[in-house]
């Protein structure tokens, strides 16, 4: 039997806020409610997955150094940090596993300081502007990866 797959999936700042913070933009499903189709998702596919928010970049930063003890993969919407954080990048450089990046919108048709990404230059994949659905594609991206 194959060894199960792991992904650690992250929310950087004010992603706690979904569901009230800009529907307009971000729609009304909430961080729960994403973590919870990625968990049934991850079910579905035997891949264990581990949900993780937060605002601050030193936590962010933490979780990824701890995934390569358990995890094959990370996928990550790193919020504001994706345009700030070169930290970040270099945590998911170091931890030496696959990274997708995922956004909500459209950070390309946003305001032209979102265009810009530190992770996507290290990531296998970005998706972005498909709301909720752009996690599910990302999710299925990684894991099909992983067992490849």
């Amino acid at each position: 039997m194959a060894e199960p797959v792991g992904i650690l999936v992250l929310h950087g700042p004010n992603l706690n806020a979904l569901g009230t913070r800009e529907p307009g933009i971000y729609g009304t499903t909430t961080l729960d409610e994403i973590d919870a189709m990625l968990r049934a998702l991850g079910k579905e596919a035997g891949v264990e997955v581990q949900c993780f928010q937060s605002n601050h970049e030193g936590a962010l930063i933490d979780r990824v150094q701890e995934a390569p003890t358990w995890a094959d993969g990370i996928l990550v919407n790193p919020g504001g940090f994706t345009h700030t954080s070169v930290a970040l990048r270099d945590a998911l450089i170091a931890a030496d596993l696959p990274v997708v990046e995922v956004h909500l919108s459209n950070i390309h048709a946003r305001e032209d300081f979102r265009h810009h990404s530190y992770v996507s230059g290290i990531a296998l994949g970005v998706v972005c502007g498909f709301g909720p659905t752009s996690y599910r594609v990302a999710f299925e991206a990684l894991a099909d990866h992983l067992r490849a």
